[in-house]
């Protein structure tokens, strides 16, 4: 059985955020198989494919190292790219069933186009505990299915050095509980938008790029720019990840590259 580590939304090698994508099932394995090959993998999402009767349409579920989750985007592009590029190049898109309904991956000009449901978040008040775990005072506060901390500028976003342990316990008017989405106007050319996601409720202290995160700021920055089409650089320390999102009603087309790094073979069977 095979298994690619594919970099998503990498303009280049070592890039974007690497997940695992295991050759698709006819049957799904045990949950506690697949619990433990995400764990082993040690990748913040590891994407478990099942076959259906159409070629192009397939069952998803993502693992992080400590659980399944309902959503995650780079995980989707990676399953997309090794569906489309590894396994069966003639493919120009493909869709998926998953906990979060039906989503889809296409091939595009450069790279790859994900269409996801939008999460358009609500302003809030502030949230007890959270200006002391980022370690800086939010400008204004959002939330969706994560918290949405809007900084002062840019530099507060790449210099923010979170109390992981302190952001872990918050979860204010948010979907889900420890997981805090930063961002600011960019102060560089080539972006809109930079952000960062924090993600100890989930087991993953910083994600390198993350597509659920651009379901909540897509929305609320077109809004905010008054324009479907935002760019947006996760800065994630090391790494870098790149995206051009587009609102689309209640969709968001998320788009991106995806490289594939490593393809390896599992040495054991479900």
């Amino acid at each position: 059985m095979r298994q690619w580590t594919i970099d998503a939304f990498a303009d280049r090698p070592f890039m974007g955020n690497p997940a695992c994508v295991v050759e698709p099932f006819e049957v799904w394995p045990a949950d506690g198989w697949m619990q433990a090959l995400a764990m082993e993998n040690n990748q913040s999402e590891t994407a478990f494919l099942r076959r259906t009767a159409d070629s192009a349409r397939f069952d998803l579920r993502w693992f992080t190292p400590a659980m399944e989750v309902d959503l995650c985007g780079h995980a989707t592009l990676a399953a997309g790219a090794a569906l489309m590029t590894e396994i069966d190049p003639e493919l120009g898109a493909v869709s998926f069933e998953t906990r979060s309904g039906l989503l889809t991956v296409r091939k595009a000009s450069e790279g790859f186009e994900m269409d996801l449901p939008a999460d358009p978040p609500r302003l809030t008040g502030p949230v007890e505990g959270l200006a002391e775990a980022l370690g800086v005072e939010p400008v204004e506060v959002w939330a969706g299915r994560y918290l949405v901390a809007i900084l002062p500028d840019a530099a507060a976003v790449r210099g923010c050095a979170p109390d992981f342990k302190a952001l872990g316990r918050l979860q204010g008017e948010a979907g889900e509980s420890g997981q805090v989405v930063i961002a600011a106007l960019s102060d560089q050319e080539g972006a809109d938008v930079v952000d960062r996601f924090f993600g100890p409720g989930c087991g993953i202290d910083e994600d390198p790029a993350t597509g659920s995160a651009h379901c909540i700021l897509a929305p609320l920055y077109a809004d905010r720019l008054g324009r479907p089409v935002i760019s947006f650089r996760q800065v994630y320390p090391g790494r870098g990840a790149v995206f051009e999102t587009e609102v689309a009603g209640d969709r968001v087309l998320i788009r991106g590259q995806a490289i594939t790094v490593i393809e390896s073979r599992l040495r054991l069977q479900p």
